[in-house]
């Protein structure tokens, strides 16, 4: 599937940063188009793969150029103020080439949260092909304000766009790490799963594997629908060559076959427990999976080692789970591959219990403003008063 990307505000410069270099080194061809859009100058240069003339600074009059900070008006200010630029930057790509357009943006801050609805607003009205976003929740402990704003953003981005795939970043956070450590961390994550997601797309480059499912982008676009949420799950397990496992146990089993792969019943078994580790292990965003509208399954490895048996098995298993009757399954052939990996995406979920915790901690935020803005006000009102008796 190829995709015009655009990272708006720092989370989503970043990640836009690390999508190019995953289709550079794997020669994927999901980027069609890339620009990324900021108010700060300093999160612009720091960019490695996105080209110069593709980096929008927005915001000048508002800003200059140093950022919105926690402030979504502002973002969203910036925005409109300078839409044309930004979409001078989007004109360089070629549209006959692209599939989808994607806007990627942490919600908890200013520009992207402010920013990324209103871009994806213009899009859409611009252009007939489908406009996604790719939302960035705060982790829990990144404090009231980041998660009110994500609160706000996530449901008018969710308006704005064909499908919001979302990412929280508090299921991926782990202790212990530096906070530049866990940032770079939780974005192999989304690369990881986005990127096996849309590259699954690209039939061109399969080459002469091809698969026995084809998934192509019309098949990832029919899954996401017009409109909704989705989470992804992903799960993966390496290959073992028959250099690997030579041993006298496992020629005793008789494990591996000519290939050196397991053999077609061991291939069913890993590729149903992969699609069930997916599924009900870490997902992007935590949701009941019996409230999806719309699945896709694609497993992808080596092509001795995928079996169609179990794809099917695990498509009836998930029709089971999802008590969803439009399941769509293929794979995706990885010659030089040495792992299989399953990835489940669920689209239009509906019971998705962060969200609701989030739009919580938003109104308690709001509740703290509001009783530190009477604070403020009372102690103004008493300071006042006493300077009356003062001058009396």
């Amino acid at each position: 599937m190829k995709l015009a990307m655009i990272g708006f505000g720092q989370a989503g410069g970043k990640i836009l940063d690390r999508f190019l270099e995953y289709d550079s080194t794997r020669g994927t061809g999901i980027v069609g188009h890339a620009v990324a859009v900021n108010s700060a100058k300093a999160d612009l240069m720091g960019l490695d793969y996105v080209p110069n003339e593709n980096r929008v600074l927005i915001g000048q009059s508002v800003v200059k150029g140093h950022g919105a900070g926690t402030e979504p008006e502002l973002g969203e200010r910036c925005a409109k103020e300078d839409m044309e630029e930004i979409q001078s930057a989007i004109d360089r790509m070629v549209s006959s080439e692209i599939d989808a357009f994607l806007v990627m943006a942490g919600l908890g801050g200013g520009t992207g949260s402010g920013g990324a609805p209103v871009l994806a607003e213009h899009l859409q009205r611009l252009y007939v092909e489908p406009v996604y976003g790719l939302g960035i929740l705060p982790a829990r402990d990144e404090g009231g304000i980041y998660n009110r704003n994500a609160a706000r953003s996530f449901q008018r981005f969710a308006e704005a766009v064909d499908n919001l795939l979302t990412f929280d970043n508090d299921a991926f956070k782990t202790g212990g790490e530096s906070l530049g450590e866990g940032y770079a961390e939780i974005n192999a994550e989304i690369i990881t799963r986005f990127g096996a997601l849309f590259s699954a797309g690209e039939v061109e480059a399969l080459g002469d594997n091809v698969a026995e499912s084809v998934v192509d982008a019309s098949e990832i676009i029919n899954t996401l629908g017009e409109h909704g949420i989705s989470s992804v799950g992903y799960a993966s397990e390496p290959v073992q060559t028959k250099q690997q496992s030579s041993g006298l146990l496992d020629r005793l089993r008789g494990g591996n076959d000519k290939n050196g792969f397991s053999s077609g019943g061991d291939a069913t078994n890993r590729i149903t427990s992969l699609v069930r580790k997916a599924t009900l292990g870490k997902l992007t965003l935590q949701c009941e999976v019996d409230s999806t509208e719309r699945v896709l399954l694609l497993v992808s490895g080596p092509p001795e080692a995928l079996n169609r048996k179990g794809i099917d098995k695990a498509r009836k298993w998930l029709e089971s789970q999802t008590d969803c009757m439009e399941v769509r399954a293929g794979d995706y052939p990885l010659p030089n591959e040495d792992k299989v990996a399953a990835i489940v995406v669920l689209s239009g979920v509906t019971d998705v219990p962060r969200v609701k915790e989030m739009q919580r901690m938003a109104v308690e935020a709001e509740e703290k403003v509001e009783e530190i803005r009477s604070q403020s006000k009372d102690d103004l009102d008493d300071l006042i008063e006493y300077g009356d008796d003062e001058t009396q």
